[in-house]
């Protein structure tokens, strides 16, 4: 299981994966994180769980398909399969600045040291760590720039703006 980091620190996972199984659902006391297929054709008992609610997005699934929901959630994960794959960047992107979500923002899969910096400037705020990685390293990550000039989710000002105040 992969080891999360949270608001910059270590933090433990209190959600349940699940998903339907032959159109039905089963979900579990607690937070519970579903697939957008999952969310969208059990939308009601979803939204109506009394635990936190999440959904975990593929890479070709977009902010788009839970633009209406955002208010509704507590999680949105988005899955990152491999190193060179960055649309999941647009994602966070697009659900902090346009669609207003304020939830928890989880970067998962090929997540580590080297991408945590830059995840962090379009709205991650959670990361799970690859096992593979030591999740101690990873965090630095979070520091591996002391000042960035161009605007993002993370700091609406160019640095030259923030300057010239």
């Amino acid at each position: 299981m992969p080891t999360l980091i949270k608001n910059g620190a270590i933090a433990a996972d209190t959600y349940t994966r699940v998903d339907a199984i032959d159109g039905n659902l089963s979900l579990p006391a607690g937070d519970v994180l579903v697939g957008l297929d999952t969310l969208l054709s059990h939308r009601a008992q979803v939204l109506a769980h009394a635990g936190r609610k999440g959904v975990q997005l593929k890479p070709d699934q977009f902010a788009e398909q839970i633009a209406d929901l955002v208010s509704e959630l507590d999680l949105v994960a988005v899955e990152f399969p491999a190193f060179a794959d960055g649309r999941g960047y647009s994602t966070a992107y697009l659900l902090r600045t346009r669609f207003g979500f304020t939830g928890e923002l989880r970067a998962v899969g090929d997540i580590f040291k080297d991408t945590l910096f830059y995840q962090a400037r379009v709205g991650f705020d959670a990361f799970a760590i690859r096992d593979d990685k030591d999740a101690e390293v990873a965090l630095k990550g979070l520091a591996d720039f002391s000042e960035v000039y161009h605007a993002s989710a993370d700091q609406p000002q160019p640095l030259f703006l923030r300057r010239a105040i």
